[in-house]
């Protein structure tokens, strides 16, 4: 039977005894009804897979004590979605659950021009990441940024490989699987690159400057497939072909 499966921020390596926090005091002991001796899995995000058992069973604050440990490889790429925020909410709030799930390492909300600005609460943001993270059995949170301007974004990123998936006119790479042939293909050089960021952009996509200081900067033109997608969906279909691929 596969335990239960919680997350928790303040567990340092080699720690033996973690008060769970009161929501989570709560899921165990009211929602699941577990008592002292049970066991639980715990993942601090960071990679590691905590086996534990219920020293204290109090729904305020849970007491867990630590029986086994091991630390998960967050594979060997690490993937960077820098993307527009939305008007609509719920739209982002999908793309943060789905890219978590997919296995993004790193999200960064964009403020691009065309970004209609939207109230962003980082607390209630992160918290779907945590919970997409828990449904699909990861310990690996990824690392979700507060919003940045588009320029400082471009300018500031230091990953290995650069791409910005726009709808404007010009040349642009296929970002496929690597069995698909189809269009012209990136650069040998970014082919065993261990790091990658992709630029994704709001209704209306990004203004030709955004494109053009882009490109300056080495970002590569990438296509995501012959339709227009919303800027939820590229996301998605961006994370998919980079970590899955």
């Amino acid at each position: 039977m596969t335990l239960p499966f919680f997350y928790s921020s303040n567990y340092s390596e080699g720690q033996k005894q973690i008060d769970l926090d009161e929501d989570s005091s709560r899921h165990v002991v009211q929602v699941l009804r577990m008592k002292a001796g049970e066991q639980l899995n715990l993942t601090d995000g960071k990679g590691h897979l905590l086996t534990c058992e219920i020293i204290d069973a109090n729904k305020r604050h849970c007491t867990v004590g630590v029986t086994g440990s091991r630390l998960s490889t967050h594979g060997s790429r690490r993937i960077t979605i820098a993307i527009s925020l939305l008007k609509n909410r719920n739209r982002f709030e999908w793309f943060l659950e789905k890219a978590t799930e997919i296995g993004v390492s790193e999200i960064i909300p964009l403020i691009c021009e065309r970004t209609e600005k939207e109230k962003f609460r980082h607390d209630r943001m992160n918290a779907i990441c945590i919970s997409a993270m828990l449904q699909s059995q990861q310990s690996w949170l990824p690392v979700l940024q507060e919003p940045v301007e588009f320029n400082k974004a471009v300018i500031g990123s230091s990953a290995g490989k650069k791409f910005i998936a726009h709808c404007g006119e010009g040349t642009k790479s296929q970002l496929t699987l690597p069995d698909q042939q189809a269009g012209n293909q990136l650069p040998d050089s970014y082919r065993d690159n261990q790091s990658s960021i992709i630029l994704i952009g709001p209704e209306g996509d990004f203004t030709p400057g955004e494109i053009e200081l882009a490109l300056q900067k080495g970002f590569i033109p990438v296509s995501l497939g012959d339709t227009r997608l919303r800027t939820e969906t590229a996301g998605v279909v961006a994370a998919g072909f980079l970590c899955l691929g």
